[in-house]
C-alpha cells in the first residue's frame, strides 16, 4: 500500500493506492493561509489519517520548485509561508516510511504514463492548462524532473509580449477577452461566433505551445489536463491547423494528442513516484 498526495492549490488530496487502484481517498481544504508550523501540522493530521500499517512510501505532488534529491519545497504558490520546507525529513521522521516529493506537473506526466492514457508509452509530455501551464517529461518510461523540478516548465518560456502561460493558460481569456475560459466555453457551445473565435485564437496559441514541444522533445504522445483541456473539441481545429506549419509533416502525423480521462491521475502518479517506478 502507498499514500500519494495532490497538494493542489484549493486542495489537499490523499489516497490510498494498492497496486493501481485507488483504493480509498480524502480531501481536504489546502492550508493556503496558515503559518508554517500550523500548515504542516495540518498535513501530517490528515496523512495521518489516512495511514494504516501496510503503507511502505509517500509520495507527494507539490506546485513550486523542488529538489528532489532532498525533498526540499521552495516558495509553493498555493502555500505563501512555504517558503523552505524540508518535506521530505518531516514527513520521514514522522511516519517512518520512505517520502518522495516532486513538482505537481510531473506527477501528472508520471501518473499518465503509468496509469493513464499514456501507459505502455516510452516518451510522453504531459501538460496541465489552468491558471498556469505546468509540464512534465517521460523519456524512455523515466521521468526527468531536472535538479530542482525545472525540466520541461515551457509555459516559462517567453512568447510574443508574456509567456506560453499568459497565451495558453486562463490568464490569456481574461486578460485579452475579458472573459473566463468557462464563459468561452458554454457561449461557444451554444454557436456564439464571437466565442468560438477567442478558442480559434487560443488554438493558434496552443499550436505553438505544440510546435515548441516537438522540436525539443519528439515525443511519442502528448496528454493535456487541467481544466482548459475538457475544452479541447473547441480549439482541437486550430491548434492542429497551427501544427501543420512544423517543418516536419511525419513528425506532426506521428504524435499523439491525448486528454486525460482519470480525475485522481496526479494522486496515482504521486503514488508511482513513491514506489520509485519510472523515476531517476
Amino acid at each position: 500500500m502507498l499514500l500519494g498526495i495532490d497538494l493542489g492549490g484549493t486542495n489537499i488530496r490523499i489516497g490510498q493506492i494498492d497496486g493501481a487502484e485507488l483504493v480509498k481517498k480524502t480531501s481536504h481544504p489546502s492550508p493556503s493561509k496558515m503559518a508554517l508550523g500550523e500548515s504542516l501540522e495540518y498535513l501530517k493530521t490528515h496523512i495521518g489519517a489516512m495511514m494504516t500499517p501496510d503503507v511502505e512510501g509517500i509520495g507527494i505532488g507539490v506546485p513550486s520548485v523542488v529538489d528532489v534529491v532532498r525533498g526540499i519545497v521552495y516558495n509553493a504558490t498555493n502555500i505563501p509561508a512555504w517558503e523552505e520546507v524540508h518535506l521530505k525529513d518531516v514527513l520521514e521522521a514522522e511516519f517512518g516510511v520512505p517520502v518522495r516529493v516532486n513538482n505537481d506537473a510531473n506527477t501528472f506526466a508520471l501518473g499518465e504514463a503509468e496509469y493513464g492514457v499514456g501507459h505502455g508509452l516510452r516518451d510522453v509530455v504531459g501538460v496541465t492548462l489552468g491558471t498556469g501551464v505546468g509540464a512534465g517529461i517521460v523519456i524512455g518510461g523515466t521521468l526527468y524532473s531536472g535538479r530542482n523540478t525545472g525540466a520541461g516548465e515551457i509555459g516559462s518560456l517567453p512568447y510574443l509580449d508574456a509567456t506560453l502561460e499568459d497565451y495558453c493558460g486562463s490568464n490569456f481569456f481574461s486578460r485579452l477577452h475579458g472573459t473566463t475560459g468557462s464563459e468561452a466555453a458554454a457561449a461557444a457551445a451554444k454557436g456564439d461566433a464571437k466565442a468560438q473565435a477567442i478558442w480559434d485564437e487560443f488554438g493558434g496559441h496552443m499550436g505553438m505551445l505544440m510546435q515548441i514541444i516537438l522540436f525539443t522533445y519528439d515525443p511519442e504522445a502528448v496528454i493535456f489536463g487541467g481544466g482548459i483541456s475538457r475544452a479541447w473539441p473547441l480549439f482541437e481545429r486550430a491548434t492542429l491547423a497551427k501544427m501543420g506549419e512544423f517543418p516536419y509533416p511525419e513528425t506532426v502525423r506521428n504524435i499523439r494528442i491525448e486528454i486525460s480521462r482519470n480525475p485522481d491521475i496526479q494522486i496515482l502518479g504521486a503514488a508511482a513516484l513513491a514506489k520509485g517506478v519510472g523515476v531517476l
